[in-house]
């Protein structure tokens, strides 16, 4: 069982992955206007999968999903919101199946392991947001608000292309904070916080 100590360091360090998920979007972005619609190139999804590798799957996914969608709540994209919530809490269960499920990153010190991991778990959690977040914002923005079939298929072919940029994005910036960040948090007792007492 964790301590109570390990839970708010962990809860703190979520709080912070939501803080720079919503500051990742809010500002770090540049607006496609599609129609009366948009989409966007932003830096969100790097810190959702980072918060996933640092946090666990289930903290990291929770941290980054709540903070992209207070960023879509303020930022325009409010009626995206719901969907985001559900894409990025998939993004970090994702990525953090893979690093500490499948890899184990916090129980090894080999660099090549880890690099490895890393980039698998990234790839693995933006592959999966290239599929859905076209496919689910087609059939969101189709059925849910009535927007005609044909902007809303210009919608999801212009979210399939920016999905892809924030993608590659999202996994080169995440591999570097992560092999930067790892061995201090190592050193600090801040690192795998979430494994604990399970």
């Amino acid at each position: 069982m964790r301590s109570s100590s390990d839970n708010i360091k962990l809860l703190a360090q979520a709080a912070l992955f939501a803080a720079l998920s919503y500051i990742g979007f809010q500002f770090f972005r540049i607006d496609l206007p599609v129609g009366t619609e948009k989409t966007a190139f932003h830096l969100g999804n790097t810190f959702v999968v980072l918060a996933a590798l640092l946090l666990g799957g289930s903290w990291g996914g929770m941290a980054g999903a709540v903070g992209m969608t207070l960023a879509d709540l303020t930022s325009g994209y409010a009626t995206s919101a719901p969907k985001t919530f559900l894409l990025k809490l998939c993004i970090g269960l994702i990525a953090g199946f893979f690093a500490h499920r499948v890899f184990k990153i916090e129980k090894t010190s080999s660099r090549k392991h880890i690099v490895t991991a890393t980039l698998v778990s990234g790839c693995c959690a933006m592959g999966f947001n290239i599929v859905a977040d076209p496919v689910v914002g087609y059939f969101y923005k189709r059925y849910l608000f009535g927007i005609p079939q044909d902007m809303a298929s210009a919608l999801a072919k212009m979210s399939a292309l920016t999905t892809l940029v924030n993608a590659v994005l999202s996994v080169i910036c995440t591999t570097v904070i992560f092999l930067a960040l790892r061995p201090a948090l190592i050193k600090s007792g801040l690192y795998g916080l979430h494994g604990r007492g399970e």
